[in-house]
């Protein structure tokens, strides 16, 4: 590691990596999205994409099926997903420096959903509604869905 010039130490800083999904069903005016409620702070009760922490041994794609599964009952096959784009403003979680690399999907119907981990629920919002309230999800997720419904526009 190069070291500084400050201190002549290079220091790494403590930076989290997250996967988080947005998932689409229905089209046009009646495109929803697949939130949680989040069961822990922060944000306790708001809601949110499923998503959550990389673990050490897996691949991005491998950790957003995985939370996914594990917050919504949702099971996808890999290769389902598309990746959005990373997302890594300063601020963006209030724990820590958080990356989150965010991937999308469109099914035709929605499986019966069976909110577990640390979701309390898992429920099915109108776009338009997310779109036209920016403070109803936690995080930086509002801008997230804005992106992948421009995204998915042409599938």
């Amino acid at each position: 590691m190069p070291p500084s010039p400050e201190s002549g130490r290079f220091v790494l800083p403590e930076i989290g990596l997250t996967a988080d999904v947005v998932l689409f069903t229905g089209d046009g005016d009646g495109l929803a999205v697949l939130l949680v409620e989040r069961r822990y702070d922060p944000f306790r009760g708001a809601l949110a994409l499923p998503g959550g922490f990389v673990d050490q041994d897996e691949g991005l794609e491998e950790a957003a099926l995985r939370e996914l599964a594990e917050e919504t009952g949702v099971e996808l096959a890999p290769g389902v997903l598309r990746q959005l784009g990373a997302y890594g403003a300063p601020n963006r979680d209030p724990r820590m420096r958080v990356v989150t690399v965010a991937f999308w999907a469109r099914l035709d119907r929605m499986p019966d959903l069976a909110p577990g981990s640390d979701a309390a629920a898992a429920t099915m919002v109108p776009v338009a509604q997310i779109l036209a309230e920016p403070d109803l999800t936690a995080f930086d997720h509002h801008r997230i869905i804005s992106e992948a419904r421009e995204r998915a526009g042409g599938y």
